[in-house]
Protein backbone atom coordinates (compact mmCIF):
# COMPACT_ATOMS: atom_id res chain seq x y z
CA UNK A 1 0.00 0.00 0.00
CA UNK A 2 1.21 3.84 0.01
CA UNK A 3 2.89 5.72 2.30
CA UNK A 4 -0.25 8.40 3.45
CA UNK A 5 -1.17 10.94 5.68
CA UNK A 6 -3.42 9.85 8.56
CA UNK A 7 -7.08 9.92 7.74
CA UNK A 8 -6.98 11.33 4.25
CA UNK A 9 -7.27 10.00 1.26
CA UNK A 10 -3.84 10.56 -0.21
CA UNK A 11 -1.70 7.40 -1.64
CA UNK A 12 1.75 7.50 -2.13
CA UNK A 13 1.96 8.21 -6.00
CA UNK A 14 2.97 4.17 -6.99
CA UNK A 15 0.88 1.93 -5.34
CA UNK A 16 -2.45 0.77 -6.08
CA UNK A 17 -4.89 1.22 -3.38
CA UNK A 18 -7.20 4.32 -3.98
CA UNK A 19 -9.28 3.32 -0.54
CA UNK A 20 -8.70 5.34 2.03
CA UNK A 21 -6.06 3.96 4.65
CA UNK A 22 -4.86 4.89 7.87
CA UNK A 23 -1.25 4.87 7.49
CA UNK A 24 1.30 7.68 9.22
CA UNK A 25 3.27 9.50 7.20
CA UNK A 26 6.49 7.77 6.43
CA UNK A 27 9.29 9.28 5.50
CA UNK A 28 11.35 5.71 4.23
CA UNK A 29 8.62 4.83 1.40
CA UNK A 30 9.36 5.94 -1.85
CA UNK A 31 6.56 8.01 -2.14
CA UNK A 32 4.07 8.13 -5.65
CA UNK A 33 1.76 6.19 -4.53
CA UNK A 34 -0.93 5.52 -7.60
CA UNK A 35 -3.43 3.30 -6.65
CA UNK A 36 -1.32 0.59 -7.74
CA UNK A 37 1.88 1.77 -8.52
CA UNK A 38 4.56 0.56 -6.50
CA UNK A 39 6.82 2.49 -4.28
CA UNK A 40 9.61 1.18 -3.50
CA UNK A 41 10.21 0.54 0.19
CA UNK A 42 13.91 1.57 1.52
CA UNK A 43 14.67 0.30 5.07
CA UNK A 44 15.34 2.90 7.53
CA UNK A 45 18.89 4.59 5.80
CA UNK A 46 18.50 8.13 8.04
CA UNK A 47 19.54 5.94 11.51
CA UNK A 48 22.71 5.97 13.17
CA UNK A 49 24.30 3.52 10.33
CA UNK A 50 25.26 7.23 9.00
CA UNK A 51 29.12 6.57 10.63
CA UNK A 52 31.49 6.22 7.39
CA UNK A 53 33.26 3.32 7.33
CA UNK A 54 36.53 3.88 5.57
CA UNK A 55 37.95 0.16 6.03
CA UNK A 56 36.16 -1.72 3.53
CA UNK A 57 35.45 -0.31 0.03
CA UNK A 58 32.83 -1.92 -0.49
CA UNK A 59 30.73 -0.66 2.37
CA UNK A 60 31.51 2.81 1.79
CA UNK A 61 29.33 2.09 -1.46
CA UNK A 62 26.48 0.70 0.44
CA UNK A 63 26.94 3.77 2.91
CA UNK A 64 26.53 6.44 -0.29
CA UNK A 65 23.88 4.60 -2.06
CA UNK A 66 21.77 4.16 0.96
CA UNK A 67 22.48 7.91 1.42
CA UNK A 68 21.07 8.50 -2.23
CA UNK A 69 18.04 6.46 -1.23
CA UNK A 70 17.15 7.96 2.00
CA UNK A 71 17.30 11.40 0.31
CA UNK A 72 15.28 10.29 -2.40
CA UNK A 73 12.38 8.60 -0.10
CA UNK A 74 12.84 11.92 2.05
CA UNK A 75 12.80 13.85 -1.18
CA UNK A 76 9.97 12.90 -2.92
CA UNK A 77 7.96 12.10 0.22
CA UNK A 78 8.27 15.65 0.66
CA UNK A 79 7.17 16.91 -2.29
CA UNK A 80 3.86 14.95 -3.14
CA UNK A 81 2.96 16.00 0.24
CA UNK A 82 3.73 19.78 0.53
CA UNK A 83 3.75 19.96 -3.89
CA UNK A 84 7.17 21.64 -3.43
CA UNK A 85 10.25 20.59 -5.17
CA UNK A 86 11.94 18.20 -3.08
CA UNK A 87 15.65 18.31 -4.89
CA UNK A 88 16.69 20.38 -7.96
CA UNK A 89 18.24 17.11 -9.74
CA UNK A 90 18.41 13.58 -8.32
CA UNK A 91 19.18 10.54 -10.32
CA UNK A 92 19.16 7.07 -9.76
CA UNK A 93 22.68 6.86 -7.65
CA UNK A 94 25.38 4.11 -9.38
CA UNK A 95 26.80 0.63 -7.05
CA UNK A 96 30.44 1.31 -8.77
CA UNK A 97 31.32 4.95 -7.77
CA UNK A 98 31.47 6.15 -3.76
CA UNK A 99 30.85 9.31 -4.14
CA UNK A 100 27.80 11.49 -5.47
CA UNK A 101 28.98 14.69 -7.38
CA UNK A 102 27.87 13.42 -10.47
CA UNK A 103 24.34 12.29 -10.63
CA UNK A 104 22.69 14.68 -12.90
CA UNK A 105 24.07 13.29 -16.26
CA UNK A 106 23.40 10.18 -16.93
CA UNK A 107 22.81 10.36 -20.86
CA UNK A 108 23.75 12.32 -23.81
CA UNK A 109 21.98 14.69 -25.59
CA UNK A 110 17.79 15.65 -24.73
CA UNK A 111 15.22 13.22 -23.66
CA UNK A 112 12.57 12.30 -26.28
CA UNK A 113 9.15 13.48 -24.92
CA UNK A 114 6.78 13.05 -27.70
CA UNK A 115 4.66 10.01 -27.54
CA UNK A 116 4.92 9.12 -30.99
CA UNK A 117 8.69 9.22 -31.20
CA UNK A 118 9.48 7.28 -28.17
CA UNK A 119 6.36 4.59 -29.90
CA UNK A 120 8.69 4.57 -32.70
CA UNK A 121 12.06 4.42 -31.26
CA UNK A 122 10.81 1.76 -28.90
CA UNK A 123 10.32 -0.86 -32.07
CA UNK A 124 12.40 -4.11 -32.03
CA UNK A 125 14.20 -2.99 -35.28
CA UNK A 126 17.76 -3.09 -36.18
CA UNK A 127 17.82 -0.62 -39.80
CA UNK A 128 20.37 2.14 -39.46
CA UNK A 129 19.12 3.26 -42.97
CA UNK A 130 15.50 4.07 -41.56
CA UNK A 131 16.46 6.00 -38.59
CA UNK A 132 18.58 8.55 -40.65
CA UNK A 133 15.53 8.86 -42.55
CA UNK A 134 13.29 9.59 -39.11
CA UNK A 135 15.35 11.12 -37.13
CA UNK A 136 15.82 14.84 -39.06
CA UNK A 137 12.15 14.43 -39.23
CA UNK A 138 12.14 14.22 -35.54
CA UNK A 139 14.41 17.31 -35.18
CA UNK A 140 11.77 19.13 -37.20
CA UNK A 141 9.46 19.94 -33.85
CA UNK A 142 13.34 21.22 -32.35
CA UNK A 143 13.51 23.84 -35.16
CA UNK A 144 10.05 24.94 -35.00
CA UNK A 145 10.70 26.52 -31.84
CA UNK A 146 12.91 29.06 -33.03
CA UNK A 147 10.61 32.31 -33.46
CA UNK A 148 8.86 33.24 -37.13
CA UNK A 149 10.20 32.25 -40.54
CA UNK A 150 13.77 32.06 -38.89
CA UNK A 151 12.82 28.20 -38.08
CA UNK A 152 12.19 27.39 -41.85
CA UNK A 153 15.83 27.56 -42.39
CA UNK A 154 16.41 24.44 -40.04
CA UNK A 155 13.46 22.73 -40.94
CA UNK A 156 14.68 22.74 -44.89
CA UNK A 157 17.80 21.43 -43.60
CA UNK A 158 15.76 18.55 -41.92
CA UNK A 159 13.86 18.06 -45.30
CA UNK A 160 16.88 17.76 -47.44
CA UNK A 161 19.06 15.25 -44.85
CA UNK A 162 15.60 13.38 -44.59
CA UNK A 163 15.11 12.75 -48.26
CA UNK A 164 19.16 12.51 -49.31
CA UNK A 165 18.61 9.97 -46.26
CA UNK A 166 15.60 7.84 -47.81
CA UNK A 167 17.29 7.75 -51.70
CA UNK A 168 20.65 6.57 -50.05
CA UNK A 169 19.34 4.20 -47.85
CA UNK A 170 16.06 3.16 -50.17
CA UNK A 171 17.56 -0.39 -50.81
CA UNK A 172 18.90 -0.89 -47.64
CA UNK A 173 15.58 0.08 -45.87
CA UNK A 174 13.48 -2.15 -48.46
CA UNK A 175 15.53 -5.34 -47.68
CA UNK A 176 14.58 -4.77 -44.08
CA UNK A 177 10.90 -5.25 -44.37
CA UNK A 178 9.57 -8.79 -43.57
CA UNK A 179 8.70 -10.54 -46.71
CA UNK A 180 4.85 -10.96 -45.80
CA UNK A 181 4.41 -7.14 -45.89
CA UNK A 182 7.08 -5.64 -48.01
CA UNK A 183 4.46 -4.49 -50.44
CA UNK A 184 2.79 -2.45 -47.42
CA UNK A 185 6.47 -1.31 -46.61
CA UNK A 186 7.25 -0.06 -50.19
CA UNK A 187 3.93 1.67 -50.51
CA UNK A 188 4.63 3.64 -47.55
CA UNK A 189 8.33 4.85 -48.75
CA UNK A 190 6.99 5.60 -51.61
CA UNK A 191 4.30 7.76 -50.19
CA UNK A 192 7.14 9.34 -48.15
CA UNK A 193 9.12 10.16 -51.08
CA UNK A 194 6.37 12.06 -52.31
CA UNK A 195 5.58 13.65 -49.15
CA UNK A 196 9.34 14.89 -48.29
CA UNK A 197 8.58 17.01 -51.98
CA UNK A 198 5.80 18.59 -50.57
CA UNK A 199 7.11 19.07 -47.53
CA UNK A 200 9.99 20.88 -49.38
CA UNK A 201 7.70 22.74 -51.38
CA UNK A 202 5.80 24.12 -47.98
CA UNK A 203 9.17 25.40 -46.60
CA UNK A 204 10.12 26.83 -50.43
CA UNK A 205 6.28 28.56 -49.89
CA UNK A 206 7.44 29.68 -46.06
CA UNK A 207 4.22 28.24 -45.28
CA UNK A 208 5.19 27.48 -41.61
CA UNK A 209 1.99 26.77 -40.03
CA UNK A 210 1.57 23.88 -42.22
CA UNK A 211 4.77 22.30 -41.66
CA UNK A 212 3.32 20.27 -38.14
CA UNK A 213 1.11 18.56 -39.47
CA UNK A 214 3.21 17.70 -43.22
CA UNK A 215 5.48 16.45 -40.42
CA UNK A 216 3.18 13.87 -38.43
CA UNK A 217 2.15 12.44 -41.98
CA UNK A 218 5.30 11.90 -43.06
CA UNK A 219 6.45 10.42 -39.43
CA UNK A 220 3.65 8.29 -39.77
CA UNK A 221 4.62 7.08 -43.08
CA UNK A 222 8.09 6.24 -41.05
CA UNK A 223 6.39 4.77 -38.13
CA UNK A 224 4.80 2.41 -41.13
CA UNK A 225 7.56 1.58 -42.83
CA UNK A 226 9.49 0.53 -39.00
CA UNK A 227 6.56 -1.50 -38.15
CA UNK A 228 6.79 -3.54 -41.36
CA UNK A 229 10.24 -4.54 -40.50
CA UNK A 230 8.92 -6.68 -37.74
CA UNK A 231 8.97 -10.49 -38.47
CA UNK A 232 6.48 -11.67 -36.00
CA UNK A 233 7.09 -11.48 -32.05
CA UNK A 234 10.48 -11.18 -31.54
CA UNK A 235 10.84 -13.01 -28.21
CA UNK A 236 9.30 -16.10 -25.87
CA UNK A 237 7.67 -14.76 -23.17
CA UNK A 238 8.77 -17.02 -19.36
CA UNK A 239 6.97 -19.84 -19.21
CA UNK A 240 5.33 -18.87 -15.86
CA UNK A 241 3.40 -16.40 -18.04
CA UNK A 242 2.54 -18.01 -21.25
CA UNK A 243 -0.60 -18.82 -20.96
CA UNK A 244 -1.75 -15.60 -19.52
CA UNK A 245 -3.04 -12.89 -21.71
CA UNK A 246 -0.46 -11.41 -24.10
CA UNK A 247 -0.37 -8.99 -26.72
CA UNK A 248 2.13 -9.78 -29.44
CA UNK A 249 2.61 -6.90 -31.23
CA UNK A 250 0.76 -3.44 -30.43
CA UNK A 251 -2.75 -2.07 -30.37
CA UNK A 252 -4.88 1.14 -30.25
CA UNK A 253 -7.66 2.07 -27.70
CA UNK A 254 -10.01 4.97 -27.48
CA UNK A 255 -10.88 6.08 -24.16
CA UNK A 256 -14.01 7.85 -23.54
CA UNK A 257 -13.99 9.90 -20.53
CA UNK A 258 -16.99 12.30 -19.32
CA UNK A 259 -16.10 15.30 -17.52
CA UNK A 260 -17.63 17.19 -14.88
CA UNK A 261 -18.00 20.53 -13.62
CA UNK A 262 -15.78 21.70 -16.58
CA UNK A 263 -17.14 24.05 -18.81
CA UNK A 264 -14.52 23.80 -21.66
CA UNK A 265 -14.61 19.76 -21.60
CA UNK A 266 -17.69 17.58 -21.50
CA UNK A 267 -16.46 14.99 -22.94
CA UNK A 268 -12.94 13.38 -24.48
CA UNK A 269 -11.60 10.53 -25.92
CA UNK A 270 -8.14 9.89 -25.14
CA UNK A 271 -6.50 7.97 -28.19
CA UNK A 272 -3.99 4.99 -26.65
CA UNK A 273 -1.23 2.91 -28.42
CA UNK A 274 -0.20 -0.15 -26.04
CA UNK A 275 3.32 -1.85 -26.67
CA UNK A 276 3.32 -5.33 -26.50
CA UNK A 277 7.01 -5.46 -27.57
CA UNK A 278 7.93 -4.24 -24.46
CA UNK A 279 5.46 -5.71 -22.49
CA UNK A 280 3.39 -7.99 -23.43
CA UNK A 281 2.27 -9.38 -20.14
CA UNK A 282 0.98 -5.82 -18.75
CA UNK A 283 -0.27 -4.64 -22.32
CA UNK A 284 -2.08 -8.39 -22.81
CA UNK A 285 -3.75 -8.50 -19.09
CA UNK A 286 -5.19 -4.48 -19.84
CA UNK A 287 -6.80 -5.40 -23.53
CA UNK A 288 -8.40 -8.36 -21.68
CA UNK A 289 -9.76 -6.42 -19.25
CA UNK A 290 -10.94 -4.03 -21.69
CA UNK A 291 -12.46 -6.40 -23.81
CA UNK A 292 -14.42 -7.22 -20.65
CA UNK A 293 -15.63 -4.26 -20.20
CA UNK A 294 -14.44 -4.13 -16.87
CA UNK A 295 -12.96 -0.12 -16.81
CA UNK A 296 -16.56 1.08 -19.28
CA UNK A 297 -18.46 2.68 -15.84
CA UNK A 298 -15.66 3.29 -13.60
CA UNK A 299 -14.68 6.78 -11.87
CA UNK A 300 -11.10 8.28 -12.04
CA UNK A 301 -10.08 7.56 -8.59
CA UNK A 302 -6.96 9.94 -8.24
CA UNK A 303 -6.28 13.26 -10.17
CA UNK A 304 -3.47 14.82 -7.94
CA UNK A 305 -1.46 16.97 -10.98
CA UNK A 306 1.01 14.57 -10.76
CA UNK A 307 -0.82 11.38 -12.13
CA UNK A 308 -4.86 10.35 -13.09
CA UNK A 309 -5.31 6.69 -11.67
CA UNK A 310 -8.50 4.53 -12.20
CA UNK A 311 -9.27 0.62 -12.22
CA UNK A 312 -9.88 -0.37 -8.54
CA UNK A 313 -13.37 -1.61 -8.47
CA UNK A 314 -16.08 -1.37 -6.12
CA UNK A 315 -15.49 -3.93 -2.94
CA UNK A 316 -12.62 -5.06 -1.15
CA UNK A 317 -11.15 -6.55 -3.95
CA UNK A 318 -8.56 -3.77 -5.28
CA UNK A 319 -8.03 -5.33 -8.34
CA UNK A 320 -9.67 -7.59 -10.80
CA UNK A 321 -11.35 -11.02 -9.79
CA UNK A 322 -11.11 -13.71 -12.48
CA UNK A 323 -14.19 -15.81 -12.29
CA UNK A 324 -12.87 -18.98 -13.37
CA UNK A 325 -10.82 -18.72 -10.18
CA UNK A 326 -12.34 -16.05 -8.03
CA UNK A 327 -9.29 -14.96 -6.89
CA UNK A 328 -7.10 -11.57 -7.62
CA UNK A 329 -5.30 -12.29 -11.35
CA UNK A 330 -1.81 -10.23 -10.96
CA UNK A 331 0.60 -10.00 -13.42
CA UNK A 332 4.31 -9.44 -12.96
CA UNK A 333 6.58 -6.63 -12.81
CA UNK A 334 7.61 -6.31 -16.39
CA UNK A 335 10.63 -4.15 -17.80
CA UNK A 336 12.49 -3.92 -21.22
CA UNK A 337 16.10 -2.07 -21.14
CA UNK A 338 17.51 -1.10 -24.06
CA UNK A 339 20.32 -3.20 -25.62
CA UNK A 340 18.28 -6.57 -24.00
CA UNK A 341 15.62 -8.66 -26.42
CA UNK A 342 13.58 -10.16 -23.30
CA UNK A 343 11.76 -8.09 -20.44
CA UNK A 344 13.22 -8.69 -17.33
CA UNK A 345 10.01 -9.69 -14.58
CA UNK A 346 9.22 -9.62 -11.08
CA UNK A 347 12.20 -7.19 -10.25
CA UNK A 348 13.19 -3.51 -10.54
CA UNK A 349 16.39 -2.51 -12.03
CA UNK A 350 17.41 -1.34 -8.72
CA UNK A 351 17.13 -5.03 -7.79
CA UNK A 352 18.93 -5.89 -10.36
CA UNK A 353 21.59 -3.54 -10.03
CA UNK A 354 20.73 -2.12 -13.18
CA UNK A 355 21.55 1.80 -12.17
CA UNK A 356 22.32 3.24 -14.92
CA UNK A 357 19.94 1.03 -17.49
CA UNK A 358 17.50 2.65 -19.58
CA UNK A 359 13.95 1.25 -20.17
CA UNK A 360 12.52 0.99 -23.06
CA UNK A 361 9.65 2.55 -22.65
CA UNK A 362 10.61 5.54 -20.36
CA UNK A 363 8.17 7.79 -18.15
CA UNK A 364 9.29 10.74 -20.68
CA UNK A 365 5.83 11.48 -22.38
CA UNK A 366 3.06 13.95 -21.05
CA UNK A 367 0.60 10.66 -20.41
CA UNK A 368 2.93 7.69 -20.03
CA UNK A 369 0.47 5.18 -18.93
CA UNK A 370 1.77 2.34 -16.40
CA UNK A 371 0.81 -0.40 -14.51
CA UNK A 372 0.23 0.61 -10.50
CA UNK A 373 1.05 -2.32 -7.86
CA UNK A 374 1.20 -2.96 -3.98
CA UNK A 375 3.77 -1.16 -2.83
CA UNK A 376 6.29 -3.86 -1.10
CA UNK A 377 5.04 -7.11 -4.04
CA UNK A 378 6.76 -6.39 -7.55
CA UNK A 379 4.20 -8.89 -8.81
CA UNK A 380 0.73 -7.38 -7.52
CA UNK A 381 0.15 -5.99 -10.30
CA UNK A 382 -4.13 -6.38 -11.30
CA UNK A 383 -6.23 -3.40 -13.00
CA UNK A 384 -4.99 -0.31 -11.17
CA UNK A 385 -3.28 1.61 -14.33
CA UNK A 386 -2.20 5.58 -13.84
CA UNK A 387 -0.93 8.05 -16.32
CA UNK A 388 1.94 10.61 -15.75
CA UNK A 389 1.02 13.74 -16.19
CA UNK A 390 4.30 16.02 -16.06
CA UNK A 391 8.14 16.01 -14.92
CA UNK A 392 8.97 17.27 -11.32
CA UNK A 393 12.54 17.53 -9.95
CA UNK A 394 12.20 13.61 -9.38
CA UNK A 395 11.04 12.15 -12.45
CA UNK A 396 13.33 14.11 -15.32
CA UNK A 397 12.58 12.66 -18.27
CA UNK A 398 15.09 10.09 -19.40
CA UNK A 399 16.56 9.79 -15.78
CA UNK A 400 13.85 9.65 -13.34
CA UNK A 401 12.92 7.24 -10.05
CA UNK A 402 10.09 6.12 -11.55
CA UNK A 403 11.41 4.46 -14.42
CA UNK A 404 12.61 0.19 -13.95
CA UNK A 405 9.72 0.74 -11.15
CA UNK A 406 6.73 0.76 -12.57
CA UNK A 407 5.60 -1.33 -16.03
CA UNK A 408 4.67 0.76 -18.57
CA UNK A 409 2.99 -0.53 -21.39
CA UNK A 410 1.82 2.53 -23.56
CA UNK A 411 1.30 6.24 -24.06
CA UNK A 412 -1.78 8.54 -24.68
CA UNK A 413 -1.04 9.78 -28.43
CA UNK A 414 -4.15 11.97 -28.58
CA UNK A 415 -5.59 14.50 -26.79
CA UNK A 416 -3.20 13.84 -24.12
CA UNK A 417 -3.23 17.26 -22.79
CA UNK A 418 -6.71 17.05 -21.71
CA UNK A 419 -5.39 14.34 -19.18
CA UNK A 420 -4.84 17.56 -16.83
CA UNK A 421 -8.74 18.00 -16.92
CA UNK A 422 -9.78 15.26 -15.44
CA UNK A 423 -11.22 15.14 -11.93
CA UNK A 424 -11.64 12.35 -9.24
CA UNK A 425 -15.43 10.95 -10.32
CA UNK A 426 -15.02 12.00 -13.40
CA UNK A 427 -16.04 8.79 -15.60
CA UNK A 428 -14.77 6.64 -18.21
CA UNK A 429 -18.08 6.22 -20.50
CA UNK A 430 -15.90 3.11 -22.57
CA UNK A 431 -12.43 2.07 -23.46
CA UNK A 432 -12.98 0.08 -26.92
CA UNK A 433 -10.02 -1.41 -28.65
CA UNK A 434 -9.39 1.05 -32.22
CA UNK A 435 -6.99 -1.79 -34.01
CA UNK A 436 -4.62 -4.60 -32.92
CA UNK A 437 -6.94 -6.87 -31.31
CA UNK A 438 -5.56 -9.99 -33.76
CA UNK A 439 -2.28 -9.40 -31.62
CA UNK A 440 -3.97 -10.46 -28.17
CA UNK A 441 -3.40 -14.68 -27.55
CA UNK A 442 -4.86 -16.46 -25.10
CA UNK A 443 -7.96 -13.85 -24.43
CA UNK A 444 -9.12 -14.96 -21.17
CA UNK A 445 -12.49 -12.50 -22.07
CA UNK A 446 -13.49 -15.20 -24.38
CA UNK A 447 -13.79 -18.21 -21.82
CA UNK A 448 -17.52 -18.35 -20.22
CA UNK A 449 -17.10 -17.85 -16.59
Amino acid sequence: MAASVSCHYFSSPLTTSTKPIKHSLNYTHFAPSLNKVPIRHFAPLCSSQRSRPSEIQEKEKDWFLSLKKCAVSVALSVSLISGLPGLEWLSPAHASTPALPDVSVLISGPPIKDPGALLRYALPIDNKAIREVQKPLEDITDSLKVAGVKALDSVERNTRQASRALKQGKTLIVSGLAKSKADHGVELLNKLEVGLDELQKIVEDKNRDAVVSKQKELLNYVGGVEEDMVDGFPYEVPEEYQNMPLLKGRATVDMKVKVKDNPNVEECVFRIVLDGYNAPVTAGNFIDLVERHFYDGMEIQRADGFVVQTGDPEGPAEGFIDPSTEKIRTVPLEIMVDGEKVPFYGETLEDLGLYKAQTRLPFNAFGTMAMAREEFENNSASSQVFWLLKESELTPSNANILDGRYAVFGYVTENEDFLADLKVGDVIDSIQVVSGLDNLVNPSYKIAG
